[in-house]
């Protein structure tokens, strides 16, 4: 067995874990979040974390449960607007924040895992988000100068993994969990499908597994919240044969 595979969140996480951690936490909403490992973090009851995040998932979902404990002192993140409680705490000063364009937060993350300790982007310039940055202008055009960020810990969801931690993330779930991966000084993964070592497409593999440490797999019957459920309503009525035309033929059921 690969002593990169752990039986549970708790397990993985073991060792890991201290106060005042910075944490990078995969997803876009509840979309591709590691929330068993967030689930085990909150258990653990360590507090004072700096949370690197898209955003912090909703009030009872993805890293809302560690807002809900008080588990996180700041937040670094591009939105917010899912979860009541991550407003609250923001607007009575009980929460740290430091807002990020969407694109920019995805740079700095990358730009750790690439060993970039700074970047140079127009994004924000003559904005709040420049407030107290150096700038510098090049070929006549003013940027502002953001920093890497790698964390003490990443927190990532795959959909299948191999024993040696190469993993393939699934459509939009893919999000910010590869750059993350790569950002962090340990990376533990939960994924949903542990498949045989070498049953990997080399070419279909998104996070090389030099970058994973730890990983657990998902139990059967692991929900995926789904943050917004938007369907379309069925119209009652038939819907009126156009002018000229044979209404269609009624099916009896048999």
């Amino acid at each position: 067995m690969s002593k990169k595979l752990y039986p549970d969140a708790r397990a993985a996480l073991a060792g890991l874990l201290r106060d005042d951690m910075l944490i990078h936490s995969g997803g876009f909403g509840l979309c591709g979040i590691p929330s068993l490992l967030i689930e085990a973090i909150r258990d653990s009851g360590v507090k004072g974390l700096t949370c690197v995040s898209n955003n912090a998932g909703v009030d009872d979902a993805g890293l809302g449960l560690l807002l809900k404990t008080r588990q996180i002192r700041k937040m670094i993140a591009s939105y917010v607007g899912e979860n009541a409680e991550f407003a609250r705490q923001y607007l009575a000063g009980e929460l740290e924040i430091e807002f990020n364009p969407q694109g920019t937060l995805a740079e700095r993350i990358r730009a750790g895992g690439a060993g970039i300790p700074a970047f140079f982007t127009k994004t924000g310039v003559g904005t709040a988000v420049a407030e107290g940055k150096p700038t510098q202008v090049f070929d006549g055009q003013t940027y502002v100068m953001e920093r890497g960020i790698v964390a003490d810990l990443a927190l990532i969801h795959a959909w299948k993994a191999d024993p040696e931690g190469n993993l393939i993330y699934r459509k939009t779930a893919r999000n910010f969990n590869p750059m993350m991966a790569t950002a962090a000084r340990v990376t533990v993964v939960q994924v949903e499908e542990l498949v045989e070592q070498g049953s990997l497409d080399p070419d279909q593999i998104h996070t090389p597994g030099i970058f994973v440490k730890r990983i657990i797999v998902c139990p059967p019957g692991y929900e995926k919240r789904i943050e917004q459920r938007t369907v379309r309503k069925r119209s009652e009525a038939p819907v009126p044969a156009a002018a000229g035309t044979d209404p269609l033929p009624t099916q009896t059921a048999r």
